[in-house]
């Protein structure tokens, strides 16, 4: 991807610093057909390389599909990660059965 060049970013910097409702949206068509949008086109976000150690049934599944088996582990734990985060933030949380001796004296008294 191409950077910027210094009227792009006044330009970009000039209606970042516009409300919403000040910006003039009259002379944009709308979008509605998606077919040709491309997924991550402008996201990406930072991969860093990392060496874990998985079950070798796992990755035999994971690997069945062919090549692309690292975006598929990716997808994989981000999916999970936002699954677990959700549930956090509706506050549902699985309580320990373990208590400190500390808790535990903490009900008797």
């Amino acid at each position: 991807m191409r950077k910027l060049t210094k009227d792009q970013k006044r330009d970009v910097a000039a209606l970042a610093a516009k409300k919403d409702a000040d910006i003039d949206f009259s002379g944009i068509r709308p979008v509605v057909d998606w077919s040709g949008a491309e997924i991550g086109k402008f996201y990406r976000p930072e991969k860093r390389p990392v060496t874990i150690r998985l079950d070798v049934d796992v990755i035999a599944w994971i690997r069945a599909d062919g090549p692309g088996y690292p975006t598929k582990t990716n997808l994989l734990l981000r999916h999970a990660m936002l699954h677990f985060s959700q549930k956090k933030l509706s506050g549902h949380r699985k309580t320990s059965r373990v208590r400190s001796k500390r808790q535990m004296e903490k009900r008797e008294a």
